[in-house]
């Protein structure tokens, strides 16, 4: 795509953006180009004025759970920019927004404290909620009523099919002698019972390290399908640091790859009897990806998988008998993404499945086990999720059809045939949750120029949707932000077509080179939302390095969702070698097109995106000037087990060989360029241990490099608390600008 392309392409997205969502900044833009003040480069504002307490983007909208009639969608909220979520409430018809409770009000603006965290409608005007882990009734005249409180960790609250019968879990009773808690019991309770304590144990253990972790009702309200994890064979791991002047113990219950992992199974209880049955499988050690009771209750899928991801299984169990067997079944040597996904056909005719198997994730019904599947859904692009609406026997479904970055909602009959796209038409990522007869969709809409909101759309009426929350603080349309576009571009090394996603200078000047950052790197890192990422908090950061004048560029790597099976491929025992040359072409590419200086280009991400830095510095010495590495998975020895899916088996016949070439420890003396790392003490995830191990090895070769500590911070580094997110941004912003001297 040539560069005059590109930007009209991005031209394109903010008319759209303009005439459909009026509180965006693209419209701010605009009105300040006309006042002449297009000259600015970027935001005036500085790291801390970017993170506050009072979000410049304000609080995102969370939580959406429609009432059993569709009438009416929770969520919850700050409409401060806060970070206490209250319970809001929406009704489509009326187009009314009302807030329903107002606990944040005592709450310090400084805390950061995020608030009600889930909430389900009751019959009539009652709602159930959580917060700070325990369960309150907040009542139709307002009052609110705490109940269960000899409960804790108080999660996914659900309402029967009935509406008798309100279900939730909690953690397990405490113990003592367990250091390590973990703990899912499930409960239901009478929906109408206003009294405090009147919950029923239905289903899980008093042995924390034996859980409840999600479960489903039957469409008749009499039984609950569970699942029910077991991590008594997993390893403890104590993970000392210093925080708060003295020695800490963060123990945790963590696997490397070979370690025994958690057992699943599936059961269900008979809530009149509360008999359970436990559903057998060949292998307890599998992962299980989903699992769901037909309509008529008398059948139970299982969704799953050996432990690399290699071999997909479906069973179909008879309820009654536990008698099971092999409904669909696929094996693909090379395989690495567990994207599938299963749900009963109307009528319990079959599966619904969301498969590959033809090179793109797309949907395919199969009625009996005998039965091929018929596919559904064709094309050269690929489906996230989706839900199946008995009644009107169609689907609906998250997909990239219109560009790879989006997420937008389409949906298609059973039978197949056109699919009909039932979002605006808006460029952007939409998160659905649908009304129970499909007539509403609640969705968490964002894109490049608009932070997240709410919005409720009609799925026949899709360019009219309702803006239900604007969140953004009055100070978000005063900045000129960056100019959001995306490129594509040719692998240098075997010619698979890229994709990334490029922020320039609003006044990007086409005669100048300028200094580029790439990351922070990571897989599914070019998306069409506000901050491309939403797993970490690096809008702000991004911003600030535009408006001193930098580029940046994130790139769809091989392993990424979206580009489809063959794309993914080429991930299979590549860590650190066929990512980062992708890395690479997209610097290459912009260089060659003129936008970037070859001798000023930085590199950062954090845990995966840390491994890809050290090994992009350590592969490609003189490619980048400068490298952040947070976090960052040195050895992947020390991986979860579920990295295997890339990595393969570590008792493999090429090994250590193989899980050393994937791993910056046994790599790291090519390093000749300035590296940063950035870690936390307390990460259970990547041990900072690791890091000092790099840290030794590059000593002892004299290799120079900085070393930031942040005590007792977690993995999440960039999000523990606003002083160390601060802190942390003003170093890699003195490093890079050291290192690579932007414009002025």
């Amino acid at each position: 795509m040539n560069r005059h392309r590109m930007l009209s392409m991005a031209a394109a997205a903010l008319l759209l953006l303009v005439t459909i969502v009026p509180a965006s900044s693209a419209q701010a833009q605009s009105h300040a180009r006309a006042a002449g003040t297009a000259a600015v480069p970027g935001t005036s504002l500085s790291i801390d004025e970017l993170y506050q307490h009072r979000s410049l983007i304000g609080t995102t909208p969370e939580g959406y759970s429609w009432s059993a009639d569709g009438k009416r969608v929770l969520f919850l909220w700050n409409d401060e920019g806060y970070s206490f979520r209250d319970l809001w409430a929406y009704v489509p018809e009326s187009g009314e927004r009302t807030r329903l409770t107002f606990l944040g009000k005592d709450v310090p603006p400084e805390t950061e404290k995020r608030g009600i965290a889930e909430a389900v409608f009751l019959q009539g005007d009652r709602i159930a909620f959580a917060l700070d882990g325990k369960l309150h009734i907040r009542e139709p005249d307002g009052a609110i009523i705490p109940v269960e409180q000899d409960k804790q960790a108080v999660r996914q609250l659900a309402l029967s099919p009935d509406g008798r019968h309100l279900s939730f879990l909690s953690g397990a009773p405490f113990d003592p002698r367990n250091r390590v808690t973990r703990g899912g019991i499930l409960w239901t309770r009478d929906a109408a019972a206003s009294r405090p304590d009147s919950a029923r144990r239905v289903a899980g253990e008093d042995d924390p390290k034996v859980y409840v972790s999600s479960y489903h009702w039957s469409s008749d309200s009499r039984t609950i399908a569970f699942e029910l994890s077991d991590d008594r064979a997993m390893p403890e791991r104590d993970i000392y640091h210093y925080a708060k002047g003295e020695l800490q113990n963060n123990r945790v219950i963590r696997a490397f790859p070979g370690d025994e992992t958690t057992r699943t199974q599936i059961g269900t209880v008979n809530l009149s009897t509360l008999e359970t049955r436990l559903f057998e499988r060949p292998d307890p050690k599998h992962h299980v990806w989903g699992f769901g009771l037909s309509e008529d209750g008398r059948r139970l899928f299982i969704n799953s998988s050996d432990l690399e991801v290699k071999e997909h299984v479906v069973y179909v169990y008879e309820v009654a008998s536990g008698r099971r067997e092999i409904f669909y079944q696929e094996r693909d040597p090379r395989h690495i993404r567990p994207d599938w996904r299963v749900a009963w056909a109307p009528g319990d005719r079959g599966l619904i499945i969301l498969t590959d198997r033809d090179g793109y994730l797309h949907l395919y019904h199969k009625e009996t086990a005998q039965s091929a599947p018929r596919q559904i859904t064709h094309g050269e692009w690929e489906i996230e999720s989706f839900a199946v609406d008995g009644r009107s026997e169609r689907v609906y479904f998250v997909a990239n059809e219109s560009h790879l970055a989006e997420r937008q909602l389409y949906r298609v009959g059973l039978a197949g045939g056109a699919i009909e796209r039932v979002s605006p038409s808006t460029p952007g990522t939409h998160a659905p949750v649908y009304s129970p007869d499909f007539r509403r969709i609640a969705s968490f809409f964002t894109n490049d120029m608009t932070p997240p909101e709410l919005f409720v759309l009609d799925p026949d009426r899709p360019d009219q949707p309702a803006q239900v929350t604007r969140s953004p603080q009055p100070e978000f349309s005063r900045q000129t932000w960056a100019d959001i576009s995306y490129v594509e571009f040719a692998s240098h090394v075997d010619g698979t077509p890229l994709i990334g996603r490029l922020s320039l200078p609003a006044n990007y000047d086409p005669s100048r080179h300028y200094p580029l950052i790439v990351g922070s790197v990571y897989s599914d890192a070019v998306r069409n939302q506000w901050g491309g990422r939403r797993a970490h908090p690096t809008w702000g950061i991004d911003q600030y390095f535009v408006a001193q004048g930098y580029i940046v560029l994130n790139v769809n790597i091989r392993g990424s969702w979206g580009q489809g099976r063959s794309h993914t491929h080429g991930q299979l025992h590549s860590y650190g070698e066929t990512d980062i040359n992708d890395l690479e072409s997209g610097v290459r590419y912009l260089v060659e097109q003129g936008f970037v200086d070859p001798q000023r280009v930085g590199i950062w991400g954090s845990s995966y995106g840390g491994l890809m830095t050290i090994m992009s510095l350590a592969k490609k010495p003189g490619v980048y000037a400068a490298g952040i590495a947070g976090a960052p998975a040195t050895n992947v020895w020390h991986a979860y087990p579920s990295q295997m899916w890339i990595m393969g088996p570590p008792d493999g016949p090429d090994m250590p060989a193989r899980y050393e070439a994937q791993s910056p420890l046994f790599q790291v003396q090519g390093v000749r360029d300035p590296l940063m790392i950035i870690h936390g003490t307390r990460d259970p995830v990547v041990l900072y241990s690791d890091t000092i191990a790099l840290a030794e090895r590059m000593i002892a070769n004299e290799q120079m490099f900085e070393l930031v500590t942040l005590p007792g911070a977690n993995h999440a580094w960039a999000s523990d608390n606003l002083a160390q997110t601060r802190f942390a941004f003003k170093k890699m912003v003195e490093f890079f600008n050291r290192h690579l001297t932007p414009n002025p």
